[in-house]
């Protein structure tokens, strides 16, 4: 892994891949809510599936899991699917066996108007992660990393640790709804780029400290930044500066960082590669994204590393066994060349995908996925 991320030619092609919580649930049959808040079933979860998989990696998602997530509880109820949680607050939490919880605040507080934001509201330390679709993982800050610790001292010395930070562009998402945040970027870009540093500035924070405690690589998760959500010009002038300076930061403590947009990328590779980062994921081929793996070899394959390109949907959920070795010898013979390609799924291992469909890829990386 760290000569694929250094653009050099390892023994042969690395694997590791991102999974889905869902994934992550229907495989080693915990429950869905020890696995969203109890640190030490989510480092077991990782580090049981890494072992099943025998990635060359293991990518942490979440972190800062607080140790008193029992004693907000008001109730559980267990269901057939799902388990549905109320706090003392209120609110509640719907945890299916197969997908990412659904939570319903107990007071929803609308979205504010650029205008109405005060940069001094926005803190200084983030501390939530904005996951999707209005879900958070609040961090604790007593525990910000223990889940790091637990699964370098099980695994450190023997595959590498990535962690994840999420792009301040999300955060301001978040702060704004998708609607009202994107017409601020028209209506307000000067009030809409102070709020962004100052998301960068806590992002960037989370970043380095996580540098600090010895990961191998940063991912920073940007999953709004593609073609179907941003134009390019956009995108040099709201995000591209936002995550140049997290990448900076990581590069100047000689951590690796990487940058993960899903989608349609294909008009803003050398962009994304412009940033500094160390590399770029997921790189969907069509028909979920539009990127040919042997153009971006050819267009940024001498600046970063690559990881990804396998289709998640088409090939891993709903190919054979067949299928997916054809696939993955493909992408192996084009990535290999030169070095600095980690085989991946373009993005999240999909729940209900097979495991055998999985465990494959090791093995057609073993066979050719030899450097000699």
């Amino acid at each position: 892994m760290a000569r694929a991320m250094n653009l050099e030619e390892p023994d042969r092609v690395p694997v590791m891949c991102q999974m889905s919580i869902g994934h992550m649930l229907l495989q080693t049959g915990f429950r869905p809510l020890e696995l969203w808040f109890s640190k030490e079933v989510f480092a077991e979860a990782l580090l049981k599936l890494r072992e099943l998989y025998q990635f060359d990696g293991i990518l942490i998602s979440l972190h800062g899991h607080s140790s008193q997530w029992l004693e907000q509880i008001l109730k559980i109820e267990n269901k057939k699917s799902q388990e549905i949680i109320t706090w003392k607050d209120g609110s509640r939490t719907i945890f299916p066996l197969d997908d990412l919880p659904r939570h319903y605040p107990a007071n929803i507080v609308p979205s504010p108007l650029i205008e109405n934001v005060d940069l001094d509201s926005i803190p200084e330390n983030i501390d939530f992660i904005p996951v999707s679709q209005g879900l958070d993982f609040h961090i604790n800050s007593h525990h910000l990393y223990d889940v790091f610790y637990l699964i370098k001292e099980k695994a450190g010395d023997l595959f590498s640790v990535h962690s994840e930070v999420t792009s301040p562009f999300d955060y301001f998402l978040h702060l704004f709804g998708v609607k009202n945040a994107m017409m601020s970027l028209i209506e307000a870009p000067v009030k809409s780029m102070e709020i962004l540093q100052r998301f960068t500035q806590g992002v960037k924070k989370i970043a380095v400290d996580q540098a600090e405690i010895g990961v191998d690589a940063v991912k920073i998760s940007s999953p709004y930044a593609g073609a179907g959500f941003i134009s390019p010009e956009f995108y040099r002038r709201f995000i591209l500066p936002c995550e140049s300076q997290i990448v900076n930061a990581v590069r100047d403590l000689g951590t690796h960082i990487y940058i993960h947009t899903c989608g349609a990328i294909n008009d803003r590779l050398e962009m994304m590669a412009e940033s500094g980062a160390s590399g770029i994921e997921c790189l969907d081929p069509p028909p979920i994204g539009n990127v040919s793996l042997e153009k971006a070899k050819e267009r940024i394959g001498h600046k970063v590393f690559i990881k990804g390109n396998i289709n998640p949907i088409n090939v891993l959920l709903q190919g054979s066994v067949e299928d997916v070795k054809r696939d993955t010898a493909h992408r192996i013979e084009i990535g290999k060349t030169g070095g600095g390609y980690i085989l991946s799924t373009a993005c999240s291992i999909a729940p209900y995908t097979k495991r055998e469909n999985v465990q494959i890829l090791t093995d057609v990386a073993e066979d050719v996925g030899q450097y000699k």
